[in-house]
């Protein structure tokens, strides 16, 4: 990969396109209706990192509000490009998500992560966030 400057953009409704050929930094392909209902909720939050024209990362981030607690950021994904790891990317697009956190007055930002996933607890942790060691996820699958 060359050296070209790290920029991250905001994706906006308009750019669905550039999600959909992003794909190989999803789990799965990403569905346009899906992208373009994700996108247009001002609740949601997409963020893409680009050196060059080349998409190399993304986080997306969803605005959690419930009746009796300040809004919070939940930080759902966050992906990078193994040819661009351990170059700042990571860090730059979770910062740039904690900074719409902030503007748009939430309380704080949350991730789970796996705890062997060394990667990802390196990356939150450059960020600014501290582990909760008291956390139990405990989920339902359908």
């Amino acid at each position: 990969m060359s050296d070209a400057t790290l920029e991250v953009r905001r994706i906006t409704p308009a750019d669905v396109a550039i999600v959909v050929r992003a794909a190989a930094l999803f789990d799965h392909p990403p569905r346009r209706e899906e992208t373009r209902r994700f996108l247009a909720s001002e609740d949601h939050h997409l963020f893409m990192a680009f050196l060059g024209d080349a998409p190399v990362g993304f986080v997306s981030g969803y605005e959690l509000v419930h009746p009796d607690k300040a809004v919070e950021m939940f930080l759902y994904e966050l992906s990078v490009a193994e040819s661009a790891r351990r170059r700042g990317v990571g860090t730059a697009l979770v910062e740039a998500l904690a900074a719409v956190a902030r503007e748009r007055g939430c309380r704080g930002m949350w991730v789970l992560t796996d705890d062997h996933n060394a990667a990802a607890k390196a990356t939150y942790h450059g960020a600014g966030a501290t582990i909760d060691e008291l956390t139990l996820l405990l989920e339902w699958r359908f």
